[in-house]
């Protein structure tokens, strides 16, 4: 049993890392929201999801336009990552603007905007369903694959008690574009103006606007952010994993804001951590459940052994494991 479990763990690395900042870039538009807002912004798995049916939707046009064959592949991704990112970003800031800001001058309870989200993202699957199937009669698309080319990493015959790894050129491109993301997402909250009136806002909101901070342009900014991220990373994943459908952003959206209760909910860093934890457990369960349960449990069971992980941290340090208690004054 051993032996299998070392034999499979490079493939589960690369895998795991691969899932993993999926799960944290998404993680992070929930965290930010939340900080800011101490709001659960469940639409924002759909928001991933929308983002890489935008992608797949630009791949398709310059395939009917006769772009692909006549320009770099690379060069292709960078445009329609970037136009995703842009889109996504002003359906967050929309989003935010007319259906939770007018719920905010109410001073409506957070449950009102809790279920609120749940709405929009109904809203946001069923749409991007009807027009899916209105435009390929099927809701379930595959996307055009720009990076296919197959490697393998020679471990076993450095390391005979490892199998070798094998990954797509795809896993280098989401590695790559997810650390660049993470790098200057951090840079941005912590060294730029934006990024000191985000934490202002999130740490006392009323005392940031007699510091002449503008709240809502800052939340506004901190929605198109978050979501542009979001739509960002459902490129991503719509170039490593190829099939996409309407309800992709549910699960995975669960999961996000799973990695980001694990890493400490309103954490960036923690979300990162979270998410990349989160990747690591499903695909060591994935490759290795059958195995340590005498064949019990298939893969399907991941999902349960993942949430098993989180439940038990949260029993032992319910503000996640880079979040700090906080003191309830009465």
């Amino acid at each position: 049993m051993l032996q299998h479990i070392i034999q499979l763990l490079p493939q589960v690395l690369v895998d795991g890392i691969t899932l993993g900042f999926v799960y944290a870039v998404v993680a992070i538009g929930y965290t930010m929201v939340y900080g800011i807002l101490e709001l659960i912004n469940f639409a924002h798995g759909d928001i991933f999801m929308t983002g890489a049916f935008i992608g797949s939707g630009f791949l398709f046009l310059f395939i009917s336009l006769g772009l692909m064959s006549s320009l770099p592949a690379l060069l292709v991704f960078l445009i329609v990552i970037i136009l995703s990112a842009m889109i996504t970003g002003g359906m967050g800031v929309a989003i935010e603007r007319v259906a939770y800001r007018p719920l905010r001058k109410r001073n409506a309870p957070k449950l009102i905007a809790l279920i609120t989200s749940i709405g929009i993202s109904f809203i946001l699957e069923d749409l991007v369903r009807f027009i899916a199937e209105w435009k390929t009669g099927n809701y379930i698309v595959t996307a055009p694959s720009l990076f296919n080319h197959t490697f393998t990493i020679d471990i076993h015959s450095i390391m005979p008690f490892f199998n070798n790894a094998k990954f797509q050129s795809s896993f280098i491109v989401v590695l790559v574009v997810t650390i660049i993301m993470l790098i200057g997402l951090d840079l941005f909250v912590n060294k730029t103006k934006w990024g000191m009136a985000m934490r202002a806002v999130a740490q006392d909101r009323e005392t940031a606007s007699l510091m002449t901070i503008n709240v809502n342009r800052v939340i506004s900014v901190t929605f198109f952010v978050g979501s542009a991220l979001g739509g960002a990373t459902g490129v991503l994943f719509m170039l490593q994993y190829g099939t996409i459908d309407p309800y992709i952003g549910f699960i995975l959206g669960i999961k996000a804001f799973t990695a980001a209760v694990l890493g400490g909910i309103g954490n960036i860093r923690g979300a990162m951590f979270g998410g990349l934890m989160l990747g690591l457990i499903e695909m060591f369960a994935a490759a290795n459940l059958s195995t340590l349960t005498g064949g019990l449990f298939g893969s399907e069971y991941k999902d349960v052994f993942a949430f098993i992980i989180l439940i038990l941290v949260l029993i032992f340090k319910p503000e996640g494991l880079f979040g700090k208690a906080t003191i309830e004054k009465v």
